[in-house]
């Protein structure tokens, strides 16, 4: 059964909700509830069946075929749903979240040779003293580890929800023999659209992960209609028994507040077709030549190595963790049996998407092994991490809703040609001569040398409000103090010059240059100002590329912002970069997209 609180969603993630026929336990005079030491909402919705129907024989959905079908009914056709899809006994099935057991009982009454696991220790002792079962294991399913192909069949009843898709898949290659079974029974997004917020899988990316790792689809049935009025069910019986449930459970006014309110937008996305309730049974097949995965942190050296053979030149595990090392970010690699042999990382971003907060990530270090390189097909390594990655991460309730990056235009038109991106922009180059390293007579500079400086603090916060404010119909990584702190003065390998232009007389800040010198040239990395200010802060960084001894000073900006740098004379050129946006799955339009980033090379990880 759902959570159907969101808070809980995020509190119990570790719990798989495995909704279960619960032994029938019939009303008692003691005032205490058998369920009281449950999690919230596992013991609301079982004292509230038990004060309701007198005893508590299940907790999942029902599965309700017309309006007089009655709660047992509609259970129990549930749970007989799922046993007519399960090989005929015995057969080996791991179940992967046991909720109170009695499913688990009832499978080896069947005759089934049933292993359970859930990483909840008190459910396993509730179970234990209840039922006296024993074959049941504290372990997530990722954690959990067998022989390879020890079942026949791996079984989800509303858990799967709660378990990151790669890892029920790559569970599954590991511990299913071919035509091995994988059985889910859950709710899903059915749809997605900027009208509605959602935390459950994508139904038709969870089918499509599945083909590319190397599951056939048996069957796919919408129950979406028969589940719906559960919802109902409980909004009606938490409301009738609120005091007992509150006194019983010692439980407070606003946790049932917001249980019904949860229960009322589940309702609501049911009926607006949103969420849904359904059946996906899978078989395994060969499995395949590449195994897509999350990258974890103790992976990060097999992640360097790629790195070296790919670009020929080391990342130091300080710019990984810089890079990766935060919540976040994200990693998938491909492995070719126990080697990686591609990645695709993405580093997230807080954005300002039309003058509104939003998460972003920006594309990063994305490669592919030089012996596999030659498949840039649907097939191939490159297209497999990609998708999966768009699916996962980026568009409507996702992490993040939009994506961006820097690939260069053999790149892209690789992407674009797999449908993955659409090209939204790109950058270009303007570049000036040197100027004298004579001070201006109405402003001056004062270098920002500290992360610690508390005075720079404010001055960089107000920069930074006036240039969003004059970018609010765009999209713009935001660039207040902690990110400059992150990015420039705390970077890990790379130093940079930041300057802040004031006033001479009055002191009223004018804008903040990020400035990296190289060999031969100066480059504006980053610009935090008023647009208009733009012409004075170039003029700025043509004098310290000459007090540094460089003829030439250089930036990149996106083509539509172009204008501004239109100044002194500058040479404009165009440059190998893209910008692309993800058209893999539901996000804004790239047409929504088309000439809205504000990007310069401080938005990139590489400069």
């Amino acid at each position: 059964m759902t959570s159907s609180v969101n808070h809980n969603r995020i509190q119990n993630i570790q719990h798989y909700r495995q909704a279960d026929p619960v032994a029938a336990i019939r009303t008692s005079s003691a005032s205490r509830s058998p369920f009281k030491d449950l999690a919230f909402p596992f013991n609301v919705y079982a004292h509230a069946m038990l004060l309701q129907e007198g005893k508590t024989a299940y907790l999942h959905y029902g599965l309700f075929q017309d309006d007089e079908t009655s709660l047992k009914a509609a259970q129990q056709f549930s749970m007989d749903l799922l046993l007519a899809k399960l090989p005929p006994p015995p057969c080996r099935i791991l179940q992967v979240g046991v909720g109170l057991g009695t499913t688990f009982s009832l499978l080896r009454h069947h005759g089934y040779d049933v292993h359970g696991i859930t990483p909840d220790s008190q459910q396993i002792a509730y179970i234990q003293d209840s039922l006296g079962a024993t074959a049941i294991s504290c372990h997530s399913l990722e954690a959990f580890t067998a022989q390879p192909e020890s079942f026949d069949v791996i079984l989800l009843q509303e858990s799967a929800q709660y378990i990151e898709p790669l890892v029920i898949f790559n569970q599954a290659l590991d511990l299913l023999p071919p035509s091995g079974q994988l059985l889910i029974m859950d709710e899903f997004t059915l749809r997605q659209d900027a009208t509605s917020s959602g935390e459950l899988h994508q139904i038709d990316n969870m089918i499509a992960l599945a083909k590319r790792l190397g599951f056939e689809l048996i069957e796919h049935r919408d129950l979406s209609a028969m589940a719906a009025p559960m919802l109902d069910y409980l909004l009606k019986i938490v409301q009738a028994h609120r005091h007992n449930l509150i006194k019983d459970l010692a439980l407070s006014t606003e946790q049932l507040n917001q249980l019904d309110a949860s229960n009322r937008i589940y309702r609501e996305k049911y009926a607006s077709g949103h969420y849904g309730y359904a059946l996906l049974h899978f078989r395994k097949k060969t499995p395949p030549q590449w195994r897509v995965r999350l990258l974890e942190k103790n992976q990060m050296p097999e992640m360097l190595d790629l790195f070296k053979n790919t670009f020929h030149h080391d990342m130091t595990p300080a710019l990984w963790h810089w890079k990766y090392g935060s919540n976040a970010s994200r990693e998938i690699g491909i492995w070719r049996e126990n080697k990686l042999i591609a990645h695709y990382g993405g580093i997230g971003r807080r954005i300002l998407f039309f003058g509104q907060p939003q998460n972003a990530v920006q594309i990063g270090d994305v490669m592919v092994d030089a012996n596999e390189r030659g498949t840039l097909t649907r097939k191939g390594p490159f297209f497999l991490m990609a998708a999966t990655f768009l699916e996962r991460y980026i568009g409507y309730n996702k992490p993040y809703l939009v994506g961006f990056g820097f690939p260069n235009e053999r790149a892209m038109k690789v992407a674009e040609r797999l449908g993955l991106y659409a090209e939204i922009d790109q950058m270009v180059e303007f570049s000036w001569t040197s100027l004298s390293k004579w001070p201006r007579i109405k402003t001056r500079l004062y270098p920002i040398d500290r992360a610690d400086d508390d005075r720079m603090a404010a001055v960089a916060e107000e920069c930074w409000r006036k240039m969003a404010q004059d970018l609010r119909s765009a999209l713009i990584g935001i660039r207040d103090w902690p990110y400059l702190q992150h990015r420039y003065l705390n970077h890990p390998t790379q130093r940079y010059q930041l300057m802040l232009v004031k006033n001479r007389f009055g002191g009223r800040a004018r804008g903040i240059l990020v400035l990296r010198h190289d060999t031969h040239d100066t480059e504006i990395v980053d610009i935090i100002a008023p647009l208009s200010e733009i012409p004075l802060l170039i003029m700025h960084a043509r004098r310290l590329a000459g007090i540094n001894g460089h003829h030439r000073l250089f930036c990149r900006i996106t083509e539509n912002f172009a204008t501004y740098f239109t100044v002194a004379d500058g040479k404009k050129q165009t440059s190998d970069f893209r910008i692309p946006a993800s058209i893999w799955d539901a996000a804004p339009s790239a047409d929504s997209l088309r000439n809205r980033w504000w990007l310069m090379s401080g938005d990139t990880d590489f400069r």
